[in-house]
C-alpha cells in the first residue's frame, strides 16, 4: 500500500470508473431486467442473466480493443451481448426489446456512498469519469446519477475500450495533467491493473471482497468502499 500523504501531496485528479463503480450495475440490471424477464416467462435467476449479459459485453469488448481498428460503440457491443444472452436463455426477442435493456444502462443510480463520499473528494481534486459508455449514454447518465463530476470522458476519444493504455492516457491529456497525477478508481481489478500498467495511481473499491489477482499493478490503495476512499484521502 502506498504512503497516504505522500500520495495526497501528489494528486490532482480522481479518476472514476462508471458502471460498477459509481453507479450500482448488477443490482440496479436485475431490478430493471427482472420484470421483464418474468414477462417473458423465463424462470432463471434475473442475476444470472445479467452477469451473463456483462460477462459477455466485457468479452467482446476486450475482443475489440485488442483489434484495435475502428472503435465499435459500446452500445452496439452491448446489443450485441444481450441479443446472444437471450439466445443463449433461449428467450425470443426483438430488436427493440435489446435496445430496451441497454438503455437501462442510462438510469443506473449511485451506491448509497458515493454521492456524499466524492462530494468529499470534490473539496480537494477535481473529479472525473473515465468510462467505457459512448459520450451521449453518459451525458443521459448524468440526470439518474446525481454526481456533478468536473469532467466525464468517454474512451470513444481514444478509440478504443479501457484497459488500453491509449484510454488512460487520452483521459490525463484532455483533464491536462500528468498521469502520476491521476489516482484511478476501480471496483474491478483489471481497470485499476490497465491504469497502473499506463503510469497512473489506482484505487481498488473492494465492494465484491474479491482477491485482485498476482499481477505486478497492484493497487496504491484497497478499500471496502467509497466511504474509505474519502476518508483516507481527503
Amino acid at each position: 500500500m502506498a504512503n497516504t500523504e505522500e500520495l495526497k501531496r501528489k494528486i490532482t485528479v480522481v479518476m472514476f470508473d462508471q458502471y460498477g463503480t459509481v453507479v450500482d450495475m448488477q443490482k440496479g440490471l436485475t431490478e430493471m431486467a427482472a420484470p421483464f424477464l418474468r414477462d417473458k416467462g423465463w424462470s432463471g435467476n434475473p442475476g444470472s442473466f445479467v452477469t451473463w449479459w456483462r460477462r459477455t459485453h466485457f468479452e467482446n469488448s476486450m475482443i475489440d480493443a485488442l483489434l484495435h481498428k475502428e472503435h465499435t460503440p459500446y452500445r452496439e457491443i452491448g446489443h450485441r451481448a444481450v441479443a446472444y444472452t437471450m439466445d443463449r436463455a433461449g428467450i425470443s426477442y426483438t430488436q427493440d426489446e435489446v435496445e430496451y435493456l441497454v438503455g437501462c444502462i442510462e438510469r443506473l443510480t449511485c451506491f448509497p456512498d458515493v454521492p456524499e463520499a466524492l462530494a468529499r473528494l470534490q473539496t480537494r481534486y477535481k473529479i472525473v469519469v473515465l468510462s467505457n459508455g459512448d459520450p451521449d449514454m453518459l451525458e443521459t447518465a448524468r440526470q439518474y446519477h446525481g454526481v456533478p463530476f468536473d469532467r466525464v470522458i468517454s474512451v470513444a476519444e481514444a478509440n478504443s475500450f479501457k484497459p488500453h493504455v491509449a484510454t488512460y492516457a487520452k483521459a490525463a491529456e484532455i483533464v491536462g495533467v500528468r498521469m502520476d497525477e491521476v489516482l484511478f478508481v476501480a471496483n474491478h481489478a483489471f481497470d485499476c491493473l490497465g491504469a497502473k500498467a499506463a503510469g497512473m495511481h489506482s484505487a481498488f473499491i473492494d465492494r465484491r471482497k474479491r482477491p485482485f489477482g498476482g499481477t505486478p499493478h497492484q493497487p496504491d490503495l484497497w478499500i471496502d468502499d467509497m466511504k474509505g476512499l474519502a476518508d483516507i484521502m481527503v
